[in-house]
Parts: structure tokens; C-alpha cells; sequence
């Protein structure tokens, strides 16, 4: 691979105005293809054949509803008043609704036959029904809603609005997106010493971010995609994409330095750090590719097109990285390192007494890692996990949905919806709701409402308790207990709180799967790149910690609410079930970046006669440096996600956050030197029943001197 990737670096010095070239038409055509071709994400999230979305597709097609956007109009009177007294307001309300484009029905809560007030006639609502899906109701239809809203409490109503319809879309970009690719660029103008390299840095990876992201616009015209698909494809891809540039620069910068040639410096570099950038990028695809196996569509969406853009940026870091490396020739170094001839950085004597000292101390270093990481997991334990969203702070969800608790009790705003098929079905229904109406966390049960054809029956029950709470998960497990055995028909329990139970218990079948799949893959990946058994056992129980260490911070902040302020946290609560698959995912491909960027420079020492721990040490002088860099961009480009009001992406920010965190400065940093001083020659140890396997050289050991085609001279200053 290494002799490939040189000859690649070689043929983009060569070639590079047309490589640039053909990248920015790349571009620029992803562009004019995601602004002719693009269409709206989605925020539904349901999995195909689990018993709550098989329900909503039969009441869709036995009631014409049931997977239709709807808002909730929510009503309130001024204190002291009833809403009779407000008639012909509610009814202008309602009339207003009804004619605004995209609205199937509105109701009319004061309608003497299907009222929608609470019992003290102070509260009520409208419900407004879509003609599309949740999650398609466009930015123009909820401002018009708006508006009609903002006209009825002219007339000294209270008036809020919830509910599906209500559901923004979030959007790739913001402020604080800007303040981590601020922070990316002062830390890459550290490490270079020149801005000019830290912004060809930056602008390359961004240029693969914008074809993944425009590439999943276009996608999203011919498929549906769940909303938070492009904001974790371009948070992963920057992040990975930076890196990656990083690490080739860095090296190229290195062979410049030891007096090689232009050319020869591009595609030693791509055919060294290159090799390195291939096998890590290929861990990163392999972890988020296998999220295939929780069999959830919109979790192989996400996984599937982040590793797409992945996938451009290891291609941006091998091929137009190297061209532009080529274009600017020497200014990627200092003024005061071109003016030498073999400008050698001097020993960094910080990174090599760290080095120094975990060997020394191993076996204190090892224990006290592990013993704090282990603390930070401790609250793993209680981690509990759910799909139901909590509306932004002092938004007009929020309001309405705090009237309705008051108005009508905590569990309004979670409904369960169960529907009866069979013949009888409103009899059946109706025998049925008499023992759900007993069960302890039961607040009431509405009577049967029969379908036309009178094949189906609708019952909604509302809990006692929030829908985000442990007692109404409960309670669906209860319901479909009590209906299991129906007479006469067939029911199914279903409503949101319903749809979050069903994915939260694939992903929990489907997470020990995954880990083992993608784990065992990547095990082989690393036998393959270091040619040992111990050194990628290592790594991947130091994996281990990384992620026990990530969730539990992750829920000790959101979940249990401390230092909430610090990232914006409206609320605490239960974590969004994607979290925990999804950080493991990433985190894995990312981890194991750190471990072949740091160790293979263990591994060269060692393959050229090092002993195991002056190997570790030199391997730690030579990458420390460049992964501390990177680490530090991964995490602020994290970081930047993370204040932003989004709620499904703000915890999976953080978790990464933290993770890069962790284990690039405990595990890579503490852990891995310390326990591969403590294991010593055994380390790099391989079974001969194992040395038939073929060699991955991402060190560039077979690029010798004779083997090496050097350029003719390019006037390159």
C-alpha cells in the first residue's frame, strides 16, 4: 500500500493544477446538484415491522390518519374566565387554520360533539391536522400558523402552540460550529508556526465537507433522511478531515526539513502518513458501515452517509492535499526554517520526558488511569434512554405543552394509542378499556372510536405520568400484556412514547452484535497494521474505558444535570436512545485512528532494531505531538456542536467530545505506553499460526531509496 500511495503523491505533484482543478468541479457540481435536486430531512424515527409503526400504518389506512403532522393548538382563558366566553374567538381561530395551505382539518375545541377542554373549561386545544409526514411541514407553513396564532391573542387569550408540525429541522452551521473551526485553526497555526498552512489545512477539509454534506442534500430528493444525518456526516467529517491533512502536512513538512526535493517530500509523505491515514479512515468507515447490523433505517442512514463523507475526506487527504502541498512547495514551513538547510526541530524534551516517565512508572500510571476512568463510568449504571424530545426552552412548545399538564394532568402530552382490528372491533374496544382504566398508572381511557368500515377501533389512554418517564414505559409493556389475548380480534399499543420503547429495545439487542462485528473486524484490521496480537488487544480495551468514561460523563450532565449551564442544557433527562450506538460507533473508528498514528511510530522504531522501551519512546517523541494537535481539533470541533439548542445532537457532541478527550490524552497518552512498557518484547509478538496473514506497511518501511523515483527539479520556492 505504501508503494501505491507514493506513486499516487507522486502523480498529484505532477498533476496538480488538474487535480485541483477536478476537485473544485467536484465541488462546485455537488452545489448545483443539492440546489436543483435537494429536498427536506425528516424528523420521524420509527423502525419498519415493530409493532408501533405496523399500528400507525393501519390506522393510516383504516382512519386516513395516523402518521399525518398535527399541531396542537392550546388555548388558555385570562384567570377567572371560561373559554364559552370566548366562542367566537375560538371559532375565528379555528376558521383561520382551516384555510391555511397544507391543513387537512382543524377542530374546534368547544365542538359539543368531540370537545377538547379540561373539566374546569379554562383550557383547551385545536388540533390541527397536515397532509404530510411529521417532520415535512415546512418552515413557511408553521410561520403562517404563527401568525394565526399571534392574531387570536389580540383578543387577551392565552394562546401556544405544540405538537409534530412544530418540529424545526435543524440546519449545518451556526455560532458556535464557527468557535470550534475557530479554535481548529489557532491550534493548527501552533503547530505549523504559519497561518498560511494552518488555512490550506482547514480549506481542504472543509472542501470534502461540502461535497459529503451537499452529496446527502442531493439524497435527500430521492429518499427520505432523518434530520440529524448531515449534521453528524459534516461534524465527523470535518473533524476526521482536518486530522487527516494534518498528519500528511506534518509528515511532508518533516521530509522538507531532512533537505528532500518538493516531489520527493509529497509523495513520501503520502506514501507514509498516507498509509497510515487509509488504514484509520478505513477503521472509522468500517465502525459507522456496520451500524447496518441494528437493522433501523435511519440509523443506517446516518451511518452509511457519514461514512460516505469519510470516505471523500481520506481521498481529499491522499490526492488534492498532496497538490496543493506541491503549490506552495517551502512556505509550509517557517521563514526561519526554510532559511536553513536540515532544519530539524530540536528534541522536544517535554514530550520525551512524558514518555520517559509513563515507562518508568508504568504500573502507577496504569492503575491510576484505570482506576479514575472507572470513576467517571460509575454512572453508566443508571443511564436510561428514550426518542421522546423535550420542546426548547421558552419556546411556545414548551408553554403549550405546560398548559396541557396543568389543564389535563402530566400525561397528555404522551398518549397511548391502541388499536382493535377484527370483527366487533368497537365492542371488542370497548370490553377492553374496562380493565386498562384500572391500572395504576391510568389517569383516564376514552371510549372506542370505530373506523368507517367498523373493522378497527381506536382507544387513547393518558397516563398518569410525563411521557419521557420510566412509569409510562411501563405502562406499554403493561398494555400489551392485558391485550395479548383479546377476544375476537387483534390489538396493538402504539403513540410516541410507544415508538420510543420499540427502537430502544432494538438497539439494545442489536448494540452486543455490533460491538462484537465491528470490533472483530477491526481487531484483524490492526493484526494486519502492527503485526501483534497484544498491541491491538490493548487498544481496544483501552476503547473500552474511552467509552465508559464518555457515556458517563454524558449522563451525569444530561441526565443527572450537573454543571447543565456549562452546555446549555434546558433540562435533564434521559438520554436520546441513538447515543449510546452511535458514540460507540464513531468513537471506536476514532480511537483506533489515535492508536495506529501513535503506535505504528512505536512499531518502525521497534522494526528497525529499538529496543521495547527506547521503541516506545522514540514512537512517542516522533507522533505524540501531531496527535495531541489533532486531538485538540477533534475535540473543539465537538465541542463547537455542543451549546447549539439542537437536543440530538448536543449529547452525542458532548460524548465525543469528551471521548476524544479522554482517550487521546489517558488512554493513547497513559494507558497504551504504560501497559506496552509493562508487557515489554511481548508486545509485538505474532503466533505463527497468524504470520500468513499479509502485511499492511503503514510506516512505509518498503519505500527504500532505490525504490524512491525522484523528480526532476520544479521551480518550487
Amino acid at each position: 500500500m505504501a508503494k501505491l500511495l507514493y506513486r499516487l503523491g507522486m502523480g498529484a505533484h505532477r498533476h496538480r493544477l488538474p487535480v485541483v482543478l477536478i476537485w473544485l468541479l467536484v465541488l462546485i457540481g455537488s452545489g448545483a446538484g443539492a440546489y436543483a435536486l435537494g429536498g427536506e430531512t425528516s424528523n420521524a424515527m420509527s423502525i419498519p415491522g415493530q409493532e408501533s409503526t405496523t399500528a400507525l400504518e393501519r390506522i393510516d389506512q383504516k382512519f386516513g390518519s395516523g402518521e399525518s403532522a398535527s399541531a396542537r393548538v392550546v388555548v388558555k382563558a385570562p384567570e377567572g374566565q371560561k373559554l364559552p366566553q370566548h366562542a367566537q374567538a375560538i371559532t375565528a381561530l379555528v376558521a383561520d387554520e382551516a384555510a391555511l395551505k397544507g391543513v387537512r382539518s382543524a377542530t374546534n375545541p368547544l365542538d359539543p360533539a368531540a370537545p377538547s377542554v379540561n373539566r374546569d373549561l379554562n383550557v383547551g386545544y385545536s388540533t390541527v391536522t397536515y397532509d404530510v409526514k411529521p417532520g415535512e411541514v415546512t418552515a413557511e407553513q408553521r410561520s403562517e400558523l404563527l401568525k394565526a396564532v399571534d392574531k387570536a391573542r389580540a383578543g387577551g387569550l392565552t394562546v401556544e402552540v405544540t405538537g409534530t408540525a412544530m418540529q424545526e429541522t435543524p440546519h449545518v452551521g451556526g455560532p458556535t460550529e464557527a468557535i470550534g473551526v475557530v479554535l481548529a485553526l489557532v491550534v493548527l497555526a501552533l503547530t505549523y508556526g504559519s497561518l498560511v498552512t494552518a488555512g490550506m489545512n482547514l480549506v481542504t477539509a472543509a472542501i470534502g465537507v461540502g461535497i459529503g454534506t451537499l452529496g446527502i442534500t442531493i439524497a435527500t430528493g430521492f429518499m427520505d433522511l432523518q434530520s440529524t444525518t448531515p449534521i453528524l456526516a459534516s461534524m465527523l467529517g470535518l473533524a476526521v478531515g482536518i486530522d487527516y491533512a494534518l498528519f500528511i502536512i506534518n509528515r511532508y513538512r518533516q521530509e522538507l526539513r531532512k533537505g528532500s526535493g518538493v516531489g520527493h517530500a509529497v509523495a513520501t509523505a503520502v506514501g507514509t502518513a498516507g498509509s497510515a491515514v487509509v488504514t484509520a479512515g478505513l477503521t472509522v468507515v468500517i465502525a459507522l458501515v456496520g451500524l447496518v447490523i441494528a437493522g433501523i433505517p435511519f440509523l443506517t442512514q446516518m451511518g452509511v452517509a457519514a461514512a460516505a463523507t469519510i470516505v471523500v475526506s481520506v481521498l481529499i487527504a491522499v490526492t488534492l492535499v498532496p497538490a496543493v502541498l506541491s503549490m506552495l512547495g517551502r512556505r509550509v514551513l517557517t521563514r526561519k526554517e526554510r532559511a536553513q538547510e536540515n532544519s530539524e526541530p530540536a528534541d522536544r524534551g517535554v514530550i520525551r520526558g512524558w514518555a520517559g516517565a509513563i515507562t518508568r512508572n508504568r504500573v502507577v500510571a496504569l492503575l491510576l488511569s484505570v482506576v479514575a476512568l472507572g470513576i467517571v463510568a460509575i454512572p453508566v449504571a443508571s443511564m436510561d434512554t428514550t426518542l421522546i424530545q423535550k420542546p426548547p426552552a421558552n419556546s411556545t412548545q414548551e408553554r403549550a405543552d405546560q398548559i396541557l399538564a396543568q389543564g389535563f394532568g402530566e400525561g397528555f402530552n404522551g398518549p397511548i394509542i391502541v388499536l382493535v382490528e377484527g370483527n366487533g372491533a368497537a365492542a371488542t374496544a370497548t370490553k377492553a378499556a374496562e380493565p386498562i382504566a384500572k391500572m395504576a398508572d391510568v389517569a383516564l381511557v376514552t371510549p372506542a372510536q370505530p373506523s368507517p368500515d367498523g373493522s378497527a377501533a381506536l382507544l387513547t389512554v393518558i397516563p398518569k405520568s410525563g411521557p419521557d418517564s420510566a412509569a409510562t414505559e411501563q405502562l406499554v409493556a403493561d398494555l400489551r400484556a392485558e391485550l395479548s389475548g383479546v377476544d375476537g380480534g387483534r390489538a396493538y399499543v402504539t403513540g410516541a412514547t410507544a415508538v420510543s420503547v420499540d427502537v430502544a429495545t432494538s438497539l439494545d439487542r442489536a448494540l452486543p452484535i455490533y460491538l462484537a462485528v465491528v470490533v472483530g473486524l477491526a481487531l484483524v484490521l490492526l493484526i494486519l497494521v502492527f503485526r501483534s496480537l497484544l498491541v491491538p488487544l490493548v487498544g481496544v480495551l483501552g476503547f473500552l474505558l474511552t467509552i465508559g468514561a464518555s457515556l458517563g460523563a454524558t449522563v451525569a450532565v444530561f441526565q443527572w444535570g450537573w454543571l447543565g449551564d456549562a452546555v446549555n442544557l434546558d433540562s435533564a433527562g434521559p438520554l436520546i436512545s441513538l447515543t449510546p450506538i452511535l458514540v460507540i460507533g464513531i468513537l471506536f473508528g476514532l480511537a483506533m485512528d489515535y492508536q495506529i498514528f501513535l503506535v505504528s511510530r512505536m512499531h518502525e522504531a521497534h522494526h528497525r532494531g529499538a529496543k521495547p522501551i527506547e521503541a516506545i519512546t522514540t514512537g512517542f517523541h516522533q507522533a505524540a505531538p501531531v496527535v495531541v494537535a489533532a486531538a485538540l481539533i477533534m475535540f473543539s470541533v465537538f465541542a463547537g456542536f455542543v451549546p447549539a439548542g439542537e437536543a440530538t445532537v448536543k449529547s452525542i457532541a458532548f460524548a465525543l467530545a469528551v471521548g476524544i478527550f479522554v482517550d487521546a490524552f489517558v488512554v493513547r497518552m497513559v494507558i497504551v505506553p504504560a501497559a506496552l512498557a509493562l508487557i515489554g518484547e511481548r508486545a509485538w509478538w505474532l503466533p505463527k499460526w497468524l504470520r500468513w496473514l499479509p502485511e499492511l506497511d503503514v510506516e512505509g518501511t518498503a519505500l527504500d531509496s532505490d525504490e524512491r523515483e525522484e523528480p526532476k527539479p520544479v521551480a518550487v520556492s
